[in-house]
């Protein structure tokens, strides 16, 4: 073909092919799963590592540094986050736990975040600052600067009523607004548990089920760029953060999930799978304040039937620990 026929036909073959692309789901390359072990028949830590890799997880969160675990991630390429709940050592002898803990498994462990506490409760969150700061020191010192110290909240840092996004603000700014200020320096995010099944739950009929599933649901006062649930709490935090200098902060979303039974209603097994199928597909996008991928922790690997508190508490899996199968079928990639 020749000139302008060439030329037409060309464009129209680079419109559908612009069209076909479109349509191909962006990889997400943000998703991790937490690795709970308050199971009495949970595989070993290496068939665990094995099957992170094999489903295509890239990222894994684990409660202590457990250093058989650690052990088993060498050489696995997956980013981790450890947490410490014990603030006091961290504070009295960050230099030790970083000599204990990290140094060696530096080389062949991708280390990412360090959560300095999970989900703390007053008054215990005044030593999550002097936590961090001391953990950040001694990275620093050890030339593990690159690996990032935050904390993990819940939802209830925030100041009720949170709803719509734009009032969102911390609860306590004398304790979180010097804690994000610090994440701000630091170039680290802020790692925030975000569960709308429990927003859900306990909102006694007032929010719609198929808006927490990200399903289409009816207009909520949220405003009609919000369409699911999980993105107007999240932008509630990023809301907060706004309102005491962390605008920069980005958020890493360390726990979310559904429980799969447990004698709630809403806790099925279909419910679990089409939130955290849902969940895989569209954070890839962020939310509508912030742009941008946003990195994410499904909440577990599995059923944890040891755990307290409510029996859907020991039901979040998404592989059944005796044999490693899958309770529901999910694509990770």
């Amino acid at each position: 073909m020749e000139g302008q026929g060439a030329a037409s036909v060309l464009a129209a073959a680079a419109i559908i092919l612009i069209g076909v692309l479109a349509s191909i789901p962006t990889a997400v390359e943000s998703i991790g799963v937490c690795y709970g072990t308050h199971g009495d028949r949970l595989p070993s830590a290496a068939d665990v590592v094995q099957l992170y890799r094999s489903n295509g997880i890239k990222g894994m969160r684990i409660y202590s540094p457990d250093h058989t675990i650690l052990q088993a991630l060498r050489g696995s390429g997956i980013d981790v986050i450890v947490d410490e709940g014990n603030l006091n050592a961290l504070v009295s002898n960050a230099s030790g736990w970083v000599q204990t803990n990290i140094q060696p498994y530096k080389d062949d462990v991708n280390f990412k975040y360090i959560a300095v506490g999970n989900e703390v409760e007053a008054p215990d969150t005044q030593r999550i600052l002097p936590a961090m700061q001391t953990l950040n020191a001694a990275l620093s010192a050890a030339g593990l600067g690159s690996i990032k110290v935050s904390t993990a909240v819940k939802m209830s840092v925030l100041a009720e009523p949170s709803s719509p996004p734009s009032s969102g603000t911390f609860a306590d700014p004398s304790v979180m607004g010097p804690i994000v200020k610090l994440l701000a320096s630091t170039g680290s995010p802020l790692l925030a548990n975000i569960y709308p099944y429990f927003a859900y739950k306990g909102a006694n009929g007032q929010i719609e089920l198929n808006y927490a599933l990200f399903k289409p649901s009816s207009p909520t006062s949220n405003g009609p760029e919000y369409t699911n649930l999980f993105d107007a709490m999240a932008d509630a935090m990023y809301t907060a953060m706004d309102k005491v200098g962390g605008s920069s902060v980005p958020i890493v979303v360390s726990e979310s999930g559904w429980p799969s039974g447990g004698g709630d209603g809403a806790a099925s097994v279909e419910n679990a799978q089409t939130y955290n199928q849902n969940l895989i597909n569209h954070v890839g996008k962020g939310t509508p304040k912030r742009s941008g991928a946003l990195e994410t922790y499904i909440f577990a690997m599995f059923d944890e039937n040891q755990k307290m508190g409510d029996e859907t508490e020991k039901h979040f899996g998404l592989f059944n620990g005796q044999n490693r199968s899958p309770v529901y079928n999910i694509r990770f990639v």
